[in-house]
């Protein structure tokens, strides 16, 4: 196994940029793909059935669409055929002009989608389903957002093109890579020349301009901006805790509310990409560090983040900011500081604060919880630095941080088991007159 080379890979394919959450932008790809094989037809839609995983299904329902003032996964999957164009990715919502939102607004009145959360389905999990007179195409995505593996127009195969650089390692590579220890991971990172690791720096910057409009304007919650407001006034100080979680909460409420900006997103997620980047770009602006130190900070920040993912899930009802991205960047912070001893205690610290957050889909008070998993990421990461330390087992945090992580995995696939149906029953329900509720 070539070490070096898998880390560089899962960089370039995970940290990519996002127009609008990746869930509702990864319906809208789906739809997309299949509308592209309709442009062909000549037809028009007799149908549209959407089918989708019970996370993509949660984390679509209360989100902003990008080009629009709505929400909705059926204004996702519409706006999706209306561009009938895949070729942007999960940036394809800031190609959304009127003539999209036009058409949008025509099949949401006359044929509106029917929209199904799947029982029982791989975690992320798309299907789009149109129908014509004469012809049937359906649309599948699956495993990562941007990932469609099947395409058939007539229940015939259509070729779909991959460009995923994992399919460069193989799965035995992969899955030996995510056993290694953290150290070991870390250690690899430390040994990769720094050139290569550069265009992490891009990133930083993107995300960064991102939460410098959220602290400037009030968008969303305006959790950003109301805490930049505390800090300018004096009532909180302007300290590595308080603007870790200014910046990276101002950039979820520019995300969250639909405002048509990428930002660089880890391991499928924009909010991931927040919570691994912002707090590492607050602790350089109050403590900078040369260019070298600070991509190789990212490396970790974005390895680690998806190292936690490989094991409770890339779509969770834990949510991964405040674990996984979280883990993510304290770890990056803690290596900083100190050097990979105190990076495990650091994850330790996290667990045992944040364990059991759960995603209860995505929507406006993210920015709470990424504010939050910013700060839990800075503060675990000093107290490492000056020795808070588990020295035995401490509920779910194992003095082991590599043992942490897959208690955090049993607690999501077994003990959590139910979390989802009852989050996305309580959601469907919040508009109905409680006197009818049972």
């Amino acid at each position: 196994m070539k070490i070096h080379e898998i880390i560089l890979n899962i960089l370039r394919r995970e940290v990519a940029p996002s127009v609008g959450c990746t869930e509702p932008v990864a319906i809208a790809l789906n739809g997309a793909y299949a509308a592209s094989i309709l442009q062909g037809l000549g037809e028009q839609i007799n149908s549209i059935e959407l089918n989708l995983s019970k996370g993509i299904y949660k984390n679509g329902m209360d989100v902003g669409i990008p080009g629009t003032e709505k929400t909705g996964l059926d204004v996702a999957t519409t706006l999706g055929i209306a561009l009938a164009d895949p070729s942007n990715g999960l940036e394809l919502l800031g190609s959304i002009g009127e003539n999209e939102r036009k058409l949008s607004d025509y099949m949401l009145e006359y044929i509106p989608p029917m929209i199904t959360p799947l029982k029982e389905s791989k975690p992320i999990f798309i299907e789009t389903i149109i129908k014509t007179d004469n012809h049937i195409i359906c649309a599948i995505t699956e495993d990562k957002h941007d990932n469609i593996t099947s395409l058939q127009l007539d229940g015939i195969d259509l070729p779909v093109e991959k460009k995923d650089l994992l399919t460069k390692n193989s799965t035995a590579d992969l899955t030996e890579f995510y056993n290694l220890s953290i150290d070991e991971i870390v250690k690899a990172i430390e040994d990769i020349p720094a050139v290569d690791l550069e265009f992490l720096l891009d990133g930083l910057k993107v995300n960064l301009g991102v939460a410098n409009m959220g602290t400037v304007n009030p968008y969303g919650l305006a959790v950003g901006y109301n805490s930049h407001l505390n800090m300018e006034e004096g009532l909180v100080s302007r300290d590595l805790v308080n603007l870790a979680f200014t910046l990276t909460a101002a950039a979820s409420d520019v995300r969250m509310s639909g405002e048509r900006i990428p930002v660089m997103s880890s391991s499928g997620s924009g909010n991931n990409g927040l919570t691994a980047i912002l707090p590492i770009a607050a602790f350089h602006e109050l403590q900078p560090v040369d260019d070298e130190k600070l991509s190789r900070a990212l490396a970790i920040s974005h390895i680690i983040t998806g190292y936690v993912k490989v094991y409770i899930g890339r779509l969770s009802n834990i949510c991964t900011c405040s674990i996984a991205a979280s883990i993510g960047s304290g770890s990056a912070i803690a290596w900083i500081l100190g050097g990979r001893s105190i990076i495990g205690d650091t994850i330790n610290n996290i667990i045992a604060n944040q364990a059991g957050v759960i995603c209860d889909g995505a929507k406006p008070g993210c920015a709470l919880k990424l504010g939050t998993a910013a700060s839990t990421a800075i503060q675990s990461a000093l107290l490492a630095y000056r020795g808070t330390r588990l020295i035995e087992p401490n509920g779910l945090a194992d003095t082991i941080p590599e043992n942490s992580i897959r208690n955090l995995a049993a607690l999501s696939s077994k003990g959590m088991t139910n979390v989802d149906n009852t989050i996305i029953d309580i959601m469907e329900k919040r508009h109905i007159n409680p006197s009818t509720i049972c």
